[in-house]
């Protein structure tokens, strides 16, 4: 098998505008080397690659530095309203090769460490995916800063700093076993530990009600330390903040401690207080009443307000610097978005502050806390909408119990004047679950608290009016909303796949980078034989170099001109995957029957988490590698189907398969996914999808037409008819054979023969209506692999989704939720902020001080 070419030597090929034209390759590598000696410390005889890497690193940051600087100040300058986007993760991935794309200098920087003899590839493969976050929602968070800075937002992402990101996965005899995710190992090189900026947060205590007040007292203090990354717009010099948390232990140790002999033990008292920023939750929908997960929810909303606060009041009016006491104009400077419930603590967090501390009225204080948060709803699934009992509130935070229970006494009020006698009414929309252990439903919290709710894609957002939130919807209708989500071109396309992304360039030109609905132009070439050439070839030189990675890394070899057909998301019942083992085996069993029939080859890709304690998802893979020991050293079936389960799925094995994939697998129960992004991904790549309408799936489907997606199974009017009749799996069992077959090999032992009994429990599943999608989901396979042999037609058909892909960027997304939530306008690149940066020059001035330092000094011109 050939060397494909690599993404470097094809990104030379794409002809993109610049900043400021070509770079200094000769000052980068001078600047290279001076990292190396001065920061690392290391010259060419001792350095590894990751020395180079970091040295890279940090010459790529010090084109960040001036851009991040001056767009503070201006800022500060001119005091628009910000918007801080809290969100307890962000699945940011590796930042160099992002960061190089969107400063325009990965060509400069390649040639330059080619110079040097250096492989770039191999120095970006140092870099450790800052994998702060479960899937969908912490990746969504990642591309929303993007656009954020792109759009020219005064914008800041606040979340935690955790010290061990999601768990790496290995697969040891087909068992998923989590091994921690270090990533900070080795350091940082993109982050800025700023500790002027350090904020206490509190916890347990009690509350005193006095005359002049009441006074939060006897409380815990953790320090929370703040961790800037910069965040680079797309080539508008524009460079935003990530700020991260760290839990640090106030250092109030004393001597008689140490003389009674329980120094030692206040240092591991200390050390304990600062688990809140240890460690990611490796599930992002069920937390058991943890107190740990508890804290970290309140200490991110914690520090972020007294910073949102600090930052409020030390604004500048035109040319005067004065301290800005009026909080009441809170909401016309500051949009805070709740990314789903994990932040809700924000809205009392935010009541205490202006009540107690800065002594304004109920009424007043929540009008402005209403006025400036806003909500978005991640999920319909029950499990999935947080609730905290009440005693583990009032013994962490009583104050906020305090005021939750105030918020929802006037809730009700309200209410109950609306619709007087309806009880019932009173109790499904209480903020307080009653009966049982009674909790605090943190979805009620934020929809009565926000003056925008949203939803994550039509569909979602019309069930969640008509179903989940109804009962809040028929009150206030104005509140909800919807916003589609949406991925940043910018790392799903021109980084990932810059061969496609050449080939866009050459007929349409390179400005839908910035604006991805310039892809419709597309449409005029669905029938030009150069054009489905050159769009079959990207994608045949994916599949080469993909094929390449397998084989390098999981010595595990597949055939590059098989049909790759990829299910790649969080191990999950309703994501059925199930459904996808089933269509394998019947596959199998096909190929078995009828060994000489012209079968389509395929190569089936299934890749994801499970949550640590979620035995069924543990189960099921096992059950994906069971299947695959059994195919694939069958030696009747041959290359015609592999089945690989691809280990520790994250963001940098996302930026290598997705572009490799002819097929994607989006086949959820309908009505179950809120939107998906990895649909999208896929659709932007090149890959055709299959898929129920579910999500963003039935968008896709108006926007590139269902004709060009594979669209089968239940809508969402058919599951809750279902739902009504009563789901019998039996009854889908015993009327069709290939699916009795398939079920009876899973629960006979055929892919266990060792433990005949061990996949008994989930052959069966009554959860997720597998059964009831399956006759369908294997006819419409037929027809996925009957038009893949027609490669001509099959590739019309992708440009056809390539095409509808304008709706799916993250820019469209971010620039709706800054126009209709935030009151916001987003700024092109030609406005002030570019032109303020663009007007000036910097000189740097290195000299080593009398104290044995190397200094800076920096100069800016302006022309």
């Amino acid at each position: 098998m050939s060397k494909p070419l690599t993404d470097q030597e094809k990104r030379k090929q794409i002809s993109v505008r610049g900043l400021a034209g070509v770079e200094n390759v000769a000052d980068l590598k001078t600047n290279f080397n001076r990292h190396l000696h001065f920061t690392l410390v290391k010259d060419r005889n001792v350095a590894t690659k990751r020395d180079y890497y970091f040295a890279l690193a940090h010459t790529v940051r010090d084109h960040l530095v001036g851009r991040w600087i001056r767009t503070q100040q201006h800022y500060y300058e001119k005091d628009p309203k910000r918007v801080y986007y809290l969100s307890l993760e962000f699945y940011m991935g590796r930042t160099l090769q992002n960061t190089m794309v969107n400063l325009a200098l990965e060509n400069a920087c390649d040639e330059a460490t080619y110079q040097l003899g250096l492989d770039m590839e191999e120095l970006q493969d140092m870099e450790e995916d800052a994998g702060l976050g479960n899937g969908g929602l912490g990746r969504l968070a990642a591309c929303f800063l993007d656009s954020m800075a792109t759009l020219g937002l005064a914008a800041y992402g606040y979340g935690i700093r955790y010290e061990f990101g999601i768990f790496n996965q290995k697969v040891v005899n087909g068992w998923q076993v989590e091994e921690a995710d270090d990533w900070l190992r080795y350091g940082n090189p993109w982050e800025k530990a700023r500790p002027e900026y350090m904020r206490p947060v509190h916890f347990y205590g009690r509350v005193e009600h006095n005359p002049d007040g009441v006074k939060w007292v006897d409380t815990q203090v953790i320090l929370a330390l703040p961790y800037d990354t910069p965040v680079p717009g797309y080539r508008n010099n524009i460079v935003n903040t990530m700020r991260l948390w760290s839990a640090k232990a106030p250092c109030e140790f004393h001597l008689k401690d140490f003389n009674v002999g329980g120094y030692i033990q206040a240092v591991l008292d200390k050390n304990l207080a600062e688990n809140i920023s240890r460690v990611l939750y490796p599930n992002d929908n069920f937390f058991e009443g943890k107190e740990l997960r508890l804290k970290q929810e309140y200490f991110v909303v914690a520090a972020t307000l007294q910073d949102i606060i600090r930052r409020f009041k030390a604004s500048k009016f035109g040319s005067t610097e004065v301290v800005r006491m009026d909080l009441t104009t809170l909401p016309d400077k500051v949009a805070i978005q709740l990314n789903d419930t994990h932040p809700a603590l924000a809205i009392p967090e935010l009541m205490r502050i202006l009540i107690d501390d800065e002594k304004l009225t109920w009424d007043t204080a929540w009008d402005i806390t209403v006025r400036t948060c806003a909500y978005t709803n991640h999920t319909v699934l029950p499990e999935a909408l947080e609730r905290w009992p009440v005693d583990l509130f009032q013994n962490l935070l009583p104050r906020h119990l305090e005021i939750i229970y105030e918020v929802n006494r006037r809730h009700l009020e309200r209410i109950s004047a609306l619709y007087p006698g309806d009880h019932d009414r009173l109790r499904r929309m209480s903020l307080v679950e009653e009966g049982g252990q009674k909790k605090i439903n943190m979805a009620h919290l934020c929809i009565v608290g926000s003056h925008a709710v949203n939803g994550v894609a039509q569909i979602h957002s019309d069930i969640i009016k008509d179903t989940v939130f109804k009962d809040f919807y028929d009150v206030d209708p104005q509140k909800f909303q919807n916003k589609t989500n949406g991925i940043t071109p910018r790392r799903w396309l021109v980084m990932c796949n810059p061969g496609l992304a050449e080939v866009i360039a050459e007929r349409i030109g390179e400005d839908y980078i910035r604006d991805l609905s310039q892809l419709k132009s597309l449409l005029k070439f669905v029938d030009d034989d150069a054009f489905i050439r050159d769009i079959a070839n990207v994608k045949q030189e994916n599949k080469l170099k993909f094929a390449v990675h397998l084989e390098e890394q999981f010595k595990v070899k597949i055939n590059p001109n098989s049909m790759f057909d990829v299910q790649v998301k969080r191990i999950h019942e309703y994501k059925r995957q199930l459904l996808n083992c089933l269509h394998i085996i019947t596959l199998y069993n096909r190929i078995k029957k009828e060994p000489n029939k012209a079968w389509t080859p395929r190569t089936i890709m299934i890749g994801g988490k499970a949550a640590p304690g979620y035995h069924t998802a543990k189960m099921i893979i096992k059950l994906i590698t069971a299947i695959g020991e059994v195919v694939n050293n069958d030696s009747v079936v041959g290359d015609r189907l592999k089945v690989i389960f691809l280990e520790n799925y994250r963001v940098t094995l996302a930026e290598k398969v997705i572009p490799a994939a002819d097929l994607s697998e989006q086949i959820s129960t309908a009505g179950t996914e809120a939107s998906g992004t990895g649909n999208m991904k896929f659709m932007l790549n090149g890959a055709l999808t299959i898929g129920t309408m579910d999500g963003a799936n039935v968008e896709m489907a108006e926007e590139a037409g269902e004709e060009n997606l594979f669209i089968f199974g239940m809508r969402v009017k058919d599951v809750e008819a279902l739902d009504k009749k009563g789901y019998d799996a039996l009854e889908y069992y015993n009327r069709i054979p290939e699916l009795k077959q398939a079920v009876d090999q899973i629960s006979g032992g055929f892919f266990s023969p060792g433990e005949p009994d061990q996949f008994k429990d989930i052959s069966l599943s009554h959860t997720v209506t597998v059964f009831a999608d399956y006759e369908d989901y294997i006819q419409c396979q037929e027809k996925v692999s009957a038009l893949y042999k027609n490669t001509k037609e099959w590739t019309k058909m992708v440009i056809h989704n390539i095409a509808g892909c304008g709706k799916f960027s993250s820019d469209r997304t971010i620039g709706q939720y800054a126009r209709e939530i935030w009151g916001m306008e987003p700024i092109h690149d030609d406005d002030c902020y570019g032109n303020s940066l663009r007007n000036h020059h910097f000189i740097f001035i290195f000299f080593v001080c009398v104290c044995g330092c190397v200094c800076v000094c920096v100069f800016r011109l302006k022309f």
